[in-house]
């Protein structure tokens, strides 16, 4: 072979290395980042010290053993949102047969509907438990959710169903007017619309994508844990039982992949429901700040639901229209997180 032909076949193998070697280090740059492992104790002056006190455990670890919140009891009737209907029996009404008159359904078209009693020895409203006593009942529809207002269709189903309730028990129902009732559905319904407030961040990939383990890891930093449905994670609030404070959302199939290490994610959605959540929480306040601190954490941007970057001039006024909404829902007996208004915009 001609000293020719070896410098050719030595560049040949030098550019099919340097092919190679690109490819891999362009499959590695554009791999899904992975969770990193625990951190182990590093040495120091002093002797062995740990990275850190805390412990962040992953998706498949301690943390995902944490018991499911417990679903706070079902708020009482209310007539600030509610058309309730007293009820009064010939008699004494033992839960038990209270119990059996009870409808199947708990809703009126598309509205919760509930029947409580008051309780004969403790003097106090509640769903009817088997062994307890009750003189006096009351059945009630919600005026106004999320899905519209109460309507003349779903008004007269409510009085087929407490018709039928009371019937069973021997008592006596008193409606009030559907015309008033249904027109205090609407107004209700109006200022709900006109104060409803759901916020939400889009997190977006600079450059290399995220793995489910990468977007894990980091959220649970910021005390998320993981939700029911897979791709989700959420923020509990301080008060077990009650809504998460924020929500955290990413491709679920991308959750449930068989290789999730592969699995590419470029965006993860931060949420807010503002009447579910108290504000003694400081929601909007933790929204942000864990925002800037996953962006920052992950090497990403922080944008609106069209992809345009959110300043910080722009996060300064979004508190103030809350804290503004606030103030009217408050005045309106609707404070955010309270009975009723997690009742009324669900």
């Amino acid at each position: 072979m001609s000293s020719l032909q070896i410098s050719l076949a030595i560049a040949g193998g030098l550019v099919l290395a340097a092919v190679v070697a690109h490819g891999a280090w362009a499959s590695r740059r554009n791999a899904p980042r992975q969770a990193l492992p625990e951190s182990l104790p590093a040495e120091g002056p002093a002797g062995p010290r740990l990275e850190s006190e805390r412990q962040d455990p992953g998706f498949d670890g301690p943390l995902a053993a944490l018991p499911l919140p417990v679903p706070e009891k079902r708020p009482g009737l209310d007539a600030l949102i509610d058309v309730i209907a007293p009820i009064t029996p010939d008699g004494v009404v033992s839960g038990d047969a209270a119990l059996a008159a009870m409808p199947t359904t708990r809703r009126a078209g598309s509205k919760p509907f509930a029947i409580e009693g008051l309780n004969e020895a403790g003097g106090h409203w509640e769903t009817p438990v088997a062994g307890q006593r009750y003189r006096v009942f009351q059945a009630g529809v919600q005026l106004a959710n999320r899905t519209g207002p109460l309507n003349e269709i779903e008004y007269s189903e409510f009085v087929m169903k407490a018709q039928a309730f009371a019937d069973a028990v021997n008592g006596a129902p008193e409606f009030p007017e559907m015309i008033e009732e249904v027109s205090r559905a609407r107004e209700l319904d109006q200022f709900a619309s006109e104060h409803d407030a759901q916020l939400s961040f889009t997190l977006r990939a600079r450059s290399a994508a995220w793995s489910p383990g990468y977007v894990q890891q980091n959220a649970a930093r910021q005390g998320f844990v993981p939700g029911v449905i897979p791709g989700r994670m959420v923020l509990p609030a301080s008060t077990a039982g009650l809504p998460p404070v924020l929500g955290l959302a990413f491709d679920t199939q991308a959750a449930l992949s068989e290789d999730p290490d592969q699995s590419a994610i470029r965006e993860v959605t931060l949420s807010l429901d503002v009447p579910q959540v108290n504000r003694a929480e400081r929601p909007f306040v933790r929204m942000r700040e864990a925002a800037i601190a996953l962006a920052a954490g992950m090497d990403g941007l922080i944008t609106d639901d069209n992809g345009q970057v959110i300043r910080v001039e722009s996060l300064d006024v979004i508190g103030s229209d809350l804290e503004a909404l606030y103030g009217i829902l408050d005045a309106r007996d609707l404070a955010a997180g309270s009975p009723q208004a997690r009742r009324l915009f669900s």
